[in-house]
């Protein structure tokens, strides 16, 4: 699979192609408003502030598929994420992760990776390179900032190109 192959749409309608950002190292994370992860907006900004002059992206997906903790439209979402967490990193509009209504994107990754980088709750995060393939994923436990994560992004900015 290759993530710059998926199109979504972004939080205030606007047609998304991840390829707008082809070249570029993608960080997606699958997000939520109401749960015990959401304080992992704010590292996410700081990933987005502190690796975006590098080429990093940093996307955020609102998905209601684990206990309603996304119970808001789009645009309660873009409220809470701007007043909240002052988010400024792309978000796509709500989508699911799971089951057969799955976003295209999370059908590929779970035929191509396995169970592994299923989401199981919110705020399950994936890093992809600069030619689109997966580095590694983590579940929601694991932080943003976390050393396994920040070590793969340091590791590859050298080959990022932007």
């Amino acid at each position: 699979m290759n993530v710059f192959e998926y199109v979504f749409v972004g939080l205030k309608g606007a047609r998304m192609p991840l390829s707008n950002w082809q070249g570029q190292p993608l960080f997606i994370v699958n997000t939520a408003s109401e749960c015990e992860f959401t304080p992992q907006y704010l590292e996410l900004q700081r990933l987005w502030m502190d690796y975006r002059q590098s080429g990093l992206v940093v996307i955020g997906i609102p998905c209601d598929d684990f206990g309603n903790k996304e119970p808001g439209d789009e645009e309660d979402i873009a409220e809470f994420c701007e007043t909240n967490y002052q988010v400024s990193f792309p978000m796509t509009g709500k989508y699911n992760v799971m089951g057969i209504s799955a976003h295209p994107m999370f059908h590929a990754l779970r035929e191509e990776f396995g169970d592994d980088a299923t989401p199981r709750w919110n705020f399950h995060k994936y890093l992809f390179d600069r030619t689109g393939q997966m580095i590694g994923s983590w579940r929601s436990e694991v932080v943003p900032n976390d050393p396994a994560i920040t070590h793969q992004i340091e590791r590859n900015l050298q080959s990022w190109v932007l």
